[in-house]
């Protein structure tokens, strides 16, 4: 996937010591039910994580630095439009938030894998995709919650179960009444190029 890294970082990649980073942003639905827009969020339902230490800005939002207690993996570059997907790990989590995992609702929310320099104010989008898989090893006092996430592209491996009846239309639309017609006109005679009788 072809992207365009920003001067400032590949200007800092040339540098005889570099300092990178992840950054992982997951956005998860408001508590009134308010889906996420494309644009990004609508609530502040949002967890974002750096792999430095303290809190760091990143496109104008605030990233928590967790240090060595998080880790991104499985971040795969390929050239045609296979689904891959990328494996984030968040480690000494106290056990009163493993709960809270458990109960959020997490399947297909979406997530970004920036990828930047700790000398550059800028980052770039490495990896974007869904939340799939949540996997939660808990000891006493700490647990480990590790998250599998799935590249958009899988979408198009996903059948579609959509029909073109009244029933799956009205999901979407539910004013929408034009396949309603459809089981009328299945046996209706057509009268084509003469006096109708």
């Amino acid at each position: 996937m072809s992207r365009t890294v920003p001067a400032a970082i590949l200007a800092a990649l040339g540098q005889e010591s570099v300092q990178p980073f992840h950054a992982i942003e997951l956005l998860f639905d408001d508590t009134d039910g308010t889906a996420y827009d494309a644009a990004g969020y609508t609530g502040d339902r949002a967890l974002r994580f750096w792999t430095g230490y303290g809190d760091r800005t990143i496109q104008s939002e605030t990233y928590t630095g967790a240090g060595t207690l998080i880790n991104i993996g499985g971040i795969d570059e390929v050239a045609d439009m296979s689904a891959k997907s990328a494996t984030a790990t968040l480690n000494g989590v106290p056990a009163a938030l493993i709960s809270l995992a458990l109960q959020e609702d997490y399947q297909h929310r979406k997530c970004r894998i920036l990828f930047g320099v700790t000398d550059v104010n800028d980052a770039v989008e490495v990896f974007s995709g869904f939340l799939d898989e949540l996997t939660i090893e808990d000891s006493a006092e700490t647990g480990t919650i590790s998250v599998k996430i799935e590249s958009k592209w899988v979408r198009l491996d996903r059948p579609n179960i959509r029909r073109y009846t009244s029933e799956s239309q009205k999901t979407r639309y539910p004013s929408d009444t034009f396949f309603d017609w459809v089981t009328d006109m299945q046996d209706k005679e057509v009268v084509w190029g003469r006096k109708n009788a």
